[in-house]
């Protein structure tokens, strides 16, 4: 039953991405062009998205203990912003405003056949592995201290 309720979130969300037009690379990259085609429909999607998103996770802690199937909220512990956040962030945008895709619209546009959603998530994949290499070499807390 896990599983199915799973494939349907997926599905559902997939689905979102595709009808959004944020599987689309073309409109995401209109969208970060402010000096030229400028296509601010995807911040319609942004903020509809934030503002289901926002009440229905600040209900959901309310009235439930643990998700369904797990047997706790997964939520992240670290609130600092330090040089890791930021280098991530960064890369993350400039990956996003390179390529037109962010990680989680990639698969549904892999879905609709885009091969430049192949192209980036081979480069994801890599670039995940890479890090976790760096991480268990301590590359980034070697960095974070001579910064």
């Amino acid at each position: 039953m896990r599983f199915l309720i799973v494939f349907l979130i997926g599905a559902l969300f997939g689905t979102g991405i595709a009808l959004s037009g944020m599987a689309n690379p073309a409109k995401v990259l209109n969208f970060f062009d402010l000096a030229g085609s400028f296509d601010p429909s995807l911040a319609f999607v942004m903020a509809g998205a934030l503002s289901v998103a926002a009440p229905g996770y600040a209900l959901l802690f309310r009235i439930r203990q643990k998700p369904l199937f797990d047997q706790s909220f997964r939520l992240p512990g670290a609130s600092a912003i330090d040089a890791r956040l930021i280098g991530g962030s960064a890369i993350f945008g400039i990956g996003w405003g390179i390529a037109g895709f962010c990680p989680g619209a990639s698969i549904p546009a892999l879905g609709l056949g885009h091969t430049s959603a192949a192209i980036f998530v081979a480069a994801l994949l890599l670039g995940i592995l890479i890090a976790r290499r760096l991480a268990r070499a301590d590359f980034f807390a070697d960095l974070a201290r001579s910064g």
